[in-house]
């Protein structure tokens, strides 16, 4: 409440008395003049007006009770503290519950920042469509110049149509490198996100208590550093085990493989024989140029093609496998960061390091206070004011 709203609150009795006083003594006058009968509509009059200031005064009345009421009651001991901490906690919990988990943002409905389970969808998509786009040139740019390389510097003392499991393992540790920053950045961004949702609701539902708040901030900022740091790790051994093992039992694999192979006598032929053209188009691929091609014998070619459509069919299990595996961790994750983790980080910051965080909130912040008891002097006046009028009304109503 403003400094020019209490000071209207303290005057307001003297003001309404005084203002009722003018109003005899300007009606006095009149009455004489006129007939007796004007009498009572000017006391109508009166009354409406009271009424009209009553109507305003109960409205700053019941606001004033709901503020005082929404505040913090005083606390008197350890116990009543340590009960007020754990409703506090139980609380942010619940709202993060809501937020997090739930995907319910009934308390935050204009903050979209707020709307956690909306965000962490669109920064997945996001997370989705960086790795497809890291890995589109692969497909078509320079077609088949690596996967011949590699088979170059493969060669061994066996047969040649042998494809050694040495060469796909060589170019997908290769892919799987050139976007391995991806998920890494990609868990940074989503644990700081969350870390912003978190540290917000703590403070919200600490705000009464500037006691708690820093010790409640470090917890958040403790425990979500921890939880950072083993996605880190989690996202890296996740990325090492795509580097060292090519296996699936998605059927898709085969399928896939088997379209595209079945475009592979097309492809060599067009590339040995058909001299004029210089694009081939591979039936999910698209467009892939074949004039450096031509300097190969068939036998590269034939081996080289093979290794391409395996690759581009695993690699979509890959992709899948990242952002499948990665949305499961989160949501594993936010689940034991709001259903466990918290509250027992927040309790042992407060009751691990002794600095007496529960016991101050049994001393009423300065602040606090004097909000407290302005509340209640201006609570006193307005109903004060309340009864002068009522005072007020009473003799009108006798002389209607």
């Amino acid at each position: 409440m403003s400094n020019s709203s209490e000071n209207e609150v303290e005057s307001l009795p003297q003001i309404i008395e005084e203002k009722h006083q003018e109003l005899v003594v300007r009606h006095v006058p009149i009455v004489s003049s006129f007939n007796e009968r004007i009498r009572p509509l000017l006391d109508a009059v009166d009354k409406l007006r009271h009424l009209q200031i009553v109507r305003k005064i109960n409205e700053k009345l019941n606001a004033s009770i709901s503020e005082l009421n929404r505040m913090p009651k005083t606390l008197s001991s350890v116990s009543e503290a340590l009960t007020t901490f754990m409703g506090i906690v139980g609380s942010a919990k619940e709202s993060l519950n809501k937020i997090i988990v739930r995907g319910e943002y009934d308390e935050y409905p204009e903050d979209k920042n707020m709307h956690c389970t909306a965000r962490l969808v669109e920064m997945l998509n996001q997370y989705s469509g960086e790795l497809r786009k890291c890995s589109e040139n692969d497909l078509t740019g320079n077609f088949l110049m690596d996967e011949i390389q590699v088979l170059e510097e493969a060669k061994g003392i066996q047969l040649p149509n042998f494809l050694p499991r040495s060469t796909f393992l060589a170019i997908l540790q290769k892919k799987v490198e050139k976007i391995s920053h991806i998920p890494v950045a990609f868990v940074e961004k989503v644990w700081t996100y969350i870390e912003g949702v978190v540290i917000s609701v703590l403070m919200h539902h600490s705000e009464n208590y500037l006691q708690l708040q820093l010790s409640t901030r470090r917890a958040g900022h403790n425990l979500i550093a921890r939880m950072k740091e083993h996605s880190r790790n989690w996202v890296t051994e996740i990325v090492q085990m795509e580097k060292l093992t090519d296996y699936t039992s998605n059927p898709e694999y085969m399928n896939d493989w088997n379209k595209l192979m079945a475009q592979q006598h097309d492809f060599t032929r067009d590339v040995l024989e058909k001299v004029y053209i210089t694009t081939f188009k591979i039936e999910g691929l698209g467009e892939v140029p074949i004039a450096g091609l031509r300097g190969y014998e068939q036998h590269v070619l034939l081996q080289a093609f093979d290794l391409k459509m395996r690759m581009t069919a695993y690699w979509k299990i890959v992709l899948r496998r990242l952002v499948d595996f990665m949305a499961l961790h989160l949501q594993f994750c936010a689940r034991n960061l709001v259903n466990k983790e918290m509250e027992e980080e927040i309790v042992q910051e407060l009751a691990g390091r002794h600095d007496g965080a529960i016991e101050r909130m049994l001393e009423e912040s300065p602040a606090v206070a004097a909000k407290r008891e302005k509340l209640n002097v201006s609570i006193k006046l307005l109903r004060e004011s309340n009864n002068v009028l009522a005072n007020i009304m009473d003799k009108i109503a006798s002389n209607i």
